[in-house]
């Protein structure tokens, strides 16, 4: 019987190609649209999951409060996980410091490889769970030992053991591999791990945190713990919370920092803060692609809806006879759904070539590398079901639209099909135009907040700017031979050192004291060392004052303060007061406007800068106007190297730097605009089948128009205004559900464009210009159309 069910399918299909055309291509785009989201999904949700202790594993983190306004930071003081083993040993399996995300070269023989790992204590092993190919993790005892992962020793040594072997690390170091650990998985947070060093090799070679005069002042590594009991996380947080608030000294205990467990499954989807807690993060785009999935797979099945029911009157006379004879409702209700299914699996098919197609496109837009789908039998079991699921969802309404006809009507003539498909199918369009209408709002706005964050104030000119890591504290005794050398150069206009990149805030400090402060106030400022060129090399504008000068040598106790910090302090003539920064007296010589050194989204933050030589960790330098920047680099290289020739040069481009800060909203707008044009275009390819298939029910009424004297405008306008005014309808529910949704969206950033009337009257011009567009094509061709055609049979 099914058999026979599919054989009629086919024959259906056979007999309406380009219905059938419509409804493949239609169904086809909205399940790759759907597949492409839904393993994009899978890949964000199962983030971190691929670490086996994955639900055991959190990290520390800490709220401050300045001012009435709680910050949320992952980084911790060093000497905390001690503290933690001694006094909570019972509640955790490891508690392991951790310095991430750091770059060294490592070299064997003549091979070098430039990669990225971690300094971390010794539970590192268990505690991430690392499977072990060669060796042990024990090695992590000892400072002068190493665990590579396995690419980064095949790449050095190819198959052969390397346990025991040596390797040079960071050009100067030897060091002994003691184990080769399978490669971590890309999506986690550890996907960079190429290398893992102990701890105490770090910390013997960073004197500016072994030589600290108070270990738990400064906030700069990743505590992590893998916990005994799971089901006791809230409770371990409430333990530890006071932990550091015990270690440190007054001034730091007014910012009454709070620690807390935050569990590894939520780092990377939950990963936002406001005012201590949490507010979501990347889960909203989880969620907002999730959602246009659905929606561009319901235009798909909209289409399908429509144009199955306006054909309805052709099926009429076949499921009068069908019932004459005996078929009973439910096997109608099979044959149909057999259809819709037989169209669900001709689109599934042709949709994963689409993927296939698409895949490669999607990830260069993502940044994310998809996983491999193909070889899993998952996916096909999850296809099957979603062929299956789509397949139902297209078929329902036809099926039992079709089914319900009464065979007497039908076959006496006074069977009227449509009146209340109708409505149901105006009403489909027009959720089909505003799902479309709602998609082009949110991409123009997308690339308008954008836009707008990009033209935003940066307080320096961040073009011609390229930034080299110091990498040596050598460079910082002989940067006055350096830089001289790199202006005699002809290339340079400037050049100068920085603790910070003018994008970024490394250092911060709570250590300052004002005229007028408020008792418990705990001020957090970013706090910058500079040399006496800085400003002029980034090209900071001055307000108030003056720049850092050479000529005069009291600058060295001199501070310059952004506008947010003398906002902060509340100073109404800044110029020349004295405030007290460790203990010691600084001058205010100079206010700046604020510089954007982190979000573009966000409030600038109070900021600090002093002249200072040591703990320098970036060579500035601006790049001549008339000079090519691919000299500057070649010459900035050339005289980096010959001052430090052991050490890795590794250079960017501060515009460069800035502008990968949009990276996240820019994936949006690119991917937002994709799915737009696709909802649009699927819409279009329904309403092209629904404007071909009422020409063709009415060709006898527009050639007896056309020979009673009718024009081709009139009949344009004829068959053209019903399709037009439901766009116009889809217009108007379109535009308060764009606002409502673009407006939540923005609440998000503190720095957010205004909402302007063209964005609504862009898109709602776009859709009612497509749709003319595309009904004008089956409308001017039926009315060119031949009358004797259309009336000889009469």
């Amino acid at each position: 019987m099914i058999k026979n069910y599919f054989k009629t399918a086919w024959r259906n299909l056979g007999k309406s190609r380009a219905f059938a055309v419509i409804n493949v291509l239609g169904l086809a785009i909205g399940m790759a649209v759907a597949m492409i989201i839904g393993i994009w999904v899978w890949s964000e949700v199962s983030y971190n999951k691929g670490i086996s202790n994955h639900k055991q594993i959190a990290k520390v983190m800490q709220n401050k409060t300045n001012k009435g306004v709680i910050n949320t930071i992952d980084n911790t003081p060093y000497p905390l996980s001690g503290a933690l083993r001694r006094e909570y040993g019972n509640l955790f399996k490891q508690v392991v410091l951790a310095e991430v995300n750091e770059t060294r070269s490592l070299r064997s023989g003549d091979k070098k490889l430039v990669l990225g790992g971690g300094f971390f204590e010794e539970g590192i092993g268990p505690l991430l769970g690392l499977h072990m190919l060669q060796g042990t993790y024990e090695g992590m005892a000892e400072p002068n030992n190493i665990m590579l992962s396995e690419a980064t020793a095949r790449s050095l040594f190819g198959n052969e053991s390397v346990i025991g072997k040596t390797i040079v690390f960071a050009d100067s170091l030897p060091l002994k591999i003691t184990g080769i650990y399978k490669d971590l998985p890309l999506n986690s947070d550890f996907n960079n791990l190429k290398f893992i060093a102990p701890w105490t090799l770090y910390f013997n070679h960073a004197d500016w945190i072994r030589l600290a005069p108070d270990p738990w002042r400064p906030n700069s590594f990743l505590t992590l713990v893998e916990l005994k009991d799971p089901a006791r996380l809230d409770q371990a947080s409430a333990l530890i919370k006071d932990v550091r608030l015990r270690h440190i000294n007054e001034r730091l205990a007014k910012q009454n920092p709070q620690l807390f467990l935050y569990p590894m499954d939520q780092w990377y989807l939950y990963d936002s803060f406001k005012n201590g807690v949490n507010n979501g993060g990347r889960i909203r785009y989880v969620w907002l692609f999730g959602i246009i999935g659905i929606f561009v797979l319901l235009l798909a099945c909209i289409n399908f809806m429509n144009l199955s029911t306006a054909r309805s009157i052709k099926r009429a006379k076949e499921v009068g006879i069908r019932k004459t004879v005996g078929s009973l409702r439910n096997q109608l209700i099979i044959q149909f759904f057999c259809e819709s299914l037989l169209y669900a699996v001709l689109a599934f098919a042709l949709s994963l070539a689409l993927v296939a197609l698409s895949l490669p496109l999607f990830t260069a837009i993502t940044g994310r590398e998809m996983p491999a789908v193909w070889n899993d039998p998952l996916f096909w079991i999850l296809g099957s079901i979603f062929c299956l699921f789509t397949g139902l969802l297209a078929g329902i309404y036809p099926a039992l639209y079709l089914s319900s006809f009464r065979p007497v009507n039908v076959l006496k003539g006074s069977f009227q099909a449509g009146k209340k498909a109708g409505l149901q199918r105006q009403v489909l369009v027009v959720l089909q135009f505003t799902i479309s209408i709602v998609l082009i709002i949110g991409t123009l706005m997308v690339f308008r907040q954008i836009r707008f964050a990009k033209n935003r104030p940066v307080g320096y000119d961040k073009n011609g700017i390229i930034a080299v890591d110091a990498g040596s504290p050598a460079i910082e005794s002989h940067f006055a031979a350096l830089r001289q050398k790199l202006l005699n150069s002809g290339i340079f206009e400037s050049v100068a050192l920085g603790s910070s990149l003018p994008t970024q805030v490394n250092n911060t400090t709570t250590g300052i004291d004002w005229p007028g402060k408020e008792p418990g106030v705990a001020g957090e400022f970013g706090a910058q060392n500079v040399t006496v060129d800085y400003g002029k090399t980034i090209g900071w504008e001055v307000t108030q004052g003056r720049d850092f000068s050479k000529d005069f040598p009291s600058d060295s106790s001199a501070v310059i303060l952004n506008e947010a910090a003398v906002h902060f302090m509340g100073l109404k003539n800044p110029v020349g007061i004295v405030l007290t920064w460790e203990e010691k007296p600084a001058t205010v010589i100079g206010v700046i406007k604020n510089m954007i050194m982190e979000s573009p989204y966000a409030d600038a933050r109070p900021a600090v800068f002093s002249l200072e030589n040591n703990n320098i960790s970036f060579i500035i330098a601006r790049i001549h106007p008339r000079a090519n920047a691919s000299d500057a680099v070649k010459q900035l290289e050339a005289t980096y190297k010959s001052f430090v020739p052991d050490q890795d040069f590794h250079f960017q481009f501060i515009d460069e730097d800035f502008n990968r800060k949009f990276g996240d909203e820019e994936r949006v707008g690119k991917l937002g605009g994709i799915f737009a044009l696709l909802a649009v275009f699927i819409s279009c390819l329904g309403l092209f089948g629904m404007a071909s298939f009422m020409a063709e029910q009415r060709v006898k009424e527009i050639g007896v128009r056309k020979v009673l004297g009718a024009s081709v405008f009139s009949l344009w306008k004829l068959l053209s205004k019903d399709f037009f005014s439901l766009v116009l309808v889809s217009i108007v529910i379109a535009v308060p559900v764009g606002w409502y949704c673009m407006h939540m969206w923005l609440q998000g950033y503190s720095y957010r464009a205004p909402i302007p009337w063209w964005i609504f009257a862009v898109s709602a011009f776009s859709a009612a210009f497509i749709t003319l567009v595309t009904i004008s094509v089956q409308s001017i061709k039926a009315a060119l159309a031949n009358p004797v055609k259309a009336l000889r049979s009469e």
